[in-house]
């Protein structure tokens, strides 16, 4: 892969990526495969392949502290660490560091991040939902913030391409609210997953359980580097050397490169999309180097920004000039505004007593999904929120008998150490997040990086609606438990702040009007059209499913419609 630590040899492209995460190097290999010589910018370290991942292979006894945070760990990811998974020793090297990188709070947000080559797609969730009309039509219809300009039936086409080449394990469900696709074979229910899946199809005309949609090969093999079928590790977050699940680094990022059209250069921080008034087009980027902390210019026919929903808007914002003295593509006002992020972390636990002769194997990188059943019509509307959720989790045994402190010594703590526990079986919601101006982003410019660069502060939580919904949330999987004969039911709510999902978009949202969004349908700025945004800041509703799969088809239709548009020398 040619990668460029020092400036590139051609300083004009026909195209600029910014960020080589999901969004990145989906667009990266699109415009590389349509011919376009193509610059890649990645403002933290580079990361190969296998080769850098280089807690793959450990165990817990190989690591420090057996894998927990370590105190260093602690103090200086203090904010990753309020995850509670993304700081230990096994994976916090791809988080970044909260001393080095800091932000501002408001409001509680827990921004996490991953500054390296393939960004957050090594440690994704990887949870792969398509998003349907119901969810496309949301806000028209609740006369919420401003109308998707889009519907399903355009991006059908791209979801099929994205799943097709990513490779998507799962089932097809037959449910309006979340479209079908094109799947490898499913990964399997445990039996107490079967158990509850059949009681929930008995009790229930309005819901089902089904395992999780999940961008892990189960057959086969998919283009990329090596990769092929999942190993039931469940070691995901620290990079998967068998490429089985979709990652930048083993997958787009590798297709690009093989086409000859791509520059890819890690350590460049891009602050800045150049404008000409004359032209009223962008002419590049500027970046700082990230280690030299020299400054540099780019130049290219058309820029994606594809750093994340948080880092597109401040570059946006940081792109002043005399046409946009706010910001880029700011002329609605709408910019770092009406930031979202799922709510989770509500729901319930049950244990079974039944099944101790069956047990499970191996480690499933996945877990079960039962879709959004709310708010759909007729008897599923609900009186106190509008929108609606998904439950994920799975059952599993504890590792060992909960009475071993108990037993103390001898033969009776030799069996109950070698004998697993209940079965115990586990539903947190994700829930819809409402668009809302209010909730934002904005930078302080008294308040800088160690490049100069003004640090961005966060302003957002959840609203009334989100809070009537877990209510909900925690009765529907108690009820759901219950009835299927789960005994010493918990419900739990831990709603946390804003960015515990993981899932932050929304600051840059597309729509009809120039007046209220930033973004035209094909996720061009309104007011420059060779600059496209298509990460998770384009989101002008957030749905309850996992939305990295829409950013995928979004970034693919984008890219495309792009080349045309060069084509058309419309750019």
């Amino acid at each position: 892969m040619k990668t460029f630590y020092y400036n590139p040899p051609q300083e004009e492209y026909d195209a600029i990526v910014v960020g080589t995460g999901i969004s990145g190097g989906w667009a990266a290999k699109e415009l590389c495969e349509n011919g376009l010589k193509t610059l890649v910018l990645e403002r933290g370290r580079m990361v190969e392949h296998v080769k850098d991942y280089t807690t793959a292979h450990l165990d817990p006894w190989d690591l420090p502290n057996a894998g927990n945070p370590t105190k260093e760990t602690r103090e200086r990811k203090f904010k990753q660490h309020r995850t509670g998974y993304t700081t230990n020793e096994a994976n916090q090297h791809f988080f970044v560091d909260d001393i080095k990188h800091p932000y501002n709070e408001d409001r509680r947000f827990d921004w996490m991040r991953g500054y390296h080559v393939g960004g957050r797609s090594i440690m994704w969730g990887r949870q792969s939902y398509r998003m349907g009309d119901v969810d496309y039509e949301a806000n028209l219809k609740d006369g919420i913030a401003v109308d998707w300009p889009v519907r399903y039936a355009e991006l059908k086409p791209w979801y099929d391409k994205v799943e097709e080449y990513i490779g998507v394990s799962g089932v097809n469900a037959g449910l309006p609210q979340l479209p079908d696709g094109i799947f490898l074979p499913p990964m399997e229910l445990n039996c107490v997953e079967q158990h509850l899946q059949k009681s929930i199809s008995e009790k229930y005309s309005d819901r089902m359980l089904m395992i999780g949609r999940a961008a892990h090969i189960t057959q086969g093999t998919k283009p990329g580097l090596g990769r092929t079928n999942c190993q039931y590790r469940n070691r995901c977050m620290r990079g998967c050397p068998y490429g089985a699940y979709f990652s930048s680094n083993s997958s787009t990022l590798p297709a690009a490169d093989a086409t000859g059209n791509m520059t890819l250069r890690p350590n460049s921080i891009v602050h800045e999309v150049i404008y000409d008034d004359v032209t009223q087009k962008a002419t590049g980027v500027r970046v700082i180097d990230a280690l030299t902390k020299e400054t540099i210019e780019f130049k290219a026919k058309v820029i994606f920004l594809c750093a994340s929903a948080i880092a597109s808007a401040s570059i946006l914002m940081q792109s002043r000039s005399e046409r946009f003295p706010d910001g880029m593509g700011n002329d609605s006002g709408e910019l770092g505004h009406n930031l979202m992020d799922h709510h989770f972390r509500a729901g319930a636990s049950g244990d079974h007593d039944g099944y101790k002769d069956s047990y499970f194997k191996g480690r499933r990188a996945n877990g079960i999904y039962i879709p959004r059943f709310r708010n759909l019509g007729g008897d599923t509307d609900h009186k106190d929120f509008i929108r609606g959720y998904g439950y994920q989790g799975g059952a599993s045994r504890s590792n060992w008998a909960e009475s071993v402190s108990e037993l103390g010594f001898g033969k009776e703590l030799k069996e109950a150490i070698l004998a697993p526990g209940d079965w115990n079986m586990g539903m947190t919601a994700f829930g819809e997040t409402l668009p809302d101006h209010n909730n934002r982003m904005y930078l302080d410019y008294d308040k800088k990086d160690e490049w100069g660069l003004p640090t961005v502060t966060f302003d957002a939580d959840f609203g009334a609606n989100e809070i009537a919904m877990r209510e909900d949330m925690k009765v529907q999987a108690a009820e759901m438990l219950e009835a299927a004969g789960f005994k010493n039911v918990r419900t739990y709510d831990d709603i946390g702040g804003m960015g515990l999902g993981i899932h932050e978009m929304g600051t840059a949202r597309m729509g009809r009007d120039p007046k209220t969004s930033v973004l035209n349908k094909y996720n061009q700025l309104h007011a420059v059209k060779n600059v496209y945004v298509t990460d998770g800041a384009f989101m002008t509703s957030s749905a309850c499913q996992n939305p990295s799969l829409s950013y995928m088809a979004f970034t693919a239709r984008a890219a495309n419609h792009a080349v045309e548009e060069l084509k058309k020398m419309n750019l």
